[in-house]
């Protein structure tokens, strides 16, 4: 067996499938180890160039607070797609000027902390810094969809997530967010939100369709060292015919999916980087898994003072109440 080169000692120890240590290294490192587990070769270009795109004038930051303070009506029929498909892609979610706001802004921060030469750039816990930031992800219009598609009155976010895949990085592999995240409970969903046009080329999200795909997939074994597990999901799907949502993101175009939803994303194949701002909403209530593993990360960062089995309600989880609810 090939031992990965970003696990330490303690996490490549044990079988490819033994994951039940905690992660020893920081965040940034966790993207590493997990981006290396895609199957495929890394893109060489050529690369293109993204459309062209006017997002028109910027708003002002008071415009700004009053269209994240407006709620989105999700319908009845939103909601039993959610439910059914395990994910969903809501159009004008946001407007094209702070999109390209929030771009402007995720874009410095990145800029102020990670080593430009990283292809799959990340920070989290954003909102603990900027006003900008803060008020998209505590919004009620952001946070209030995700309270709707739970079908819960509150939720509580678990972080925030700048993601910025640049030219040439490759694919994300397929995984599931209930494998990550150390909380007990099937109510949890992210709000992705592609900070500018998403062509196909750009590598955006892609959603396998169906909540009982992990069904399909529960015999394979995990692989911390190598790309078996992506390679071994891709072939499940293609042998069930599962279909598999990889079209573009318009501007304001934001996409929920479920813990339970298995989701890729592609290569960067432009020369423009692809910019998310992803946040992580859970229901009130929900606890600690009883013993959460490496691939949650450094999770303590997240949920500060919870520990398994107890409830996460630390001042860095606030609650968001669904207006209206």
């Amino acid at each position: 067996m090939i031992r990965n080169p970003h696990l330490s000692e303690t996490t490549a120890a044990g079988t490819a499938s033994d994951v039940a240590v905690e992660w020893d290294r920081g965040n940034d490192q966790w993207w590493d180890w997990y981006m290396s587990l895609a199957d495929g070769p890394v893109p060489d270009g050529p690369f293109v160039d993204p459309p062209p795109h006017d997002p028109g004038p910027l708003p002002s930051d008071d415009e700004i607070l009053a269209e994240l303070a407006e709620p989105y009506p999700v319908t009845a029929a939103q909601f039993r797609q959610f439910q059914t498909d395990a994910f969903i892609k809501l159009p004008g979610v946001l407007t094209p000027g702070t999109v390209e706001r929030l771009r402007i802004r995720l874009r410095e921060m990145l800029d102020e902390s990670v080593d430009p030469a990283v292809g799959f750039q990340s920070r989290e816990m954003m909102w603990l810094e900027d006003d900008l930031v803060r008020a998209a992800v505590l919004s009620p219009r952001i946070g209030g969809i995700g309270a709707a598609l739970l079908g819960t009155g509150q939720v509580r976010l678990y972080h925030d997530n700048a993601l910025s895949k640049e030219p040439g990085a490759g694919r994300t592999p397929w995984h599931y967010d209930a494998h990550h995240f150390p909380l007990d409970s099937p109510d949890v969903l992210t709000a992705w939100i592609p900070l500018q046009p998403t062509p196909r080329e750009m590598g955006p999200l892609a959603f396998a369709r169906g909540a009982d795909v992990a069904d399909l997939v529960e015999d394979l074994e995990f692989d911390k060292h190598g790309t078996s597990y992506d390679r071994g999901v891709s072939e499940v799907l293609r042998a069930q015919a599962v279909q598999v949502e990889d079209g573009p993101f318009e501007a304001g175009e934001v996409s929920f999916h479920a813990a339970s939803c298995f989701h890729t994303a592609g290569a960067n194949l432009t020369t423009a980087a692809r910019v998310v701002l992803a946040t992580t909403y859970f229901a009130d209530g929900t606890k600690v898994v009883p013993s959460p593993t490496m691939v949650s990360g450094d999770w303590r960062k997240f949920i500060p003072g919870a520990e398994p089995g107890h409830v996460v309600a630390s001042d860095r989880n606030p609650l968001l109440e669904r207006p209206g609810a």
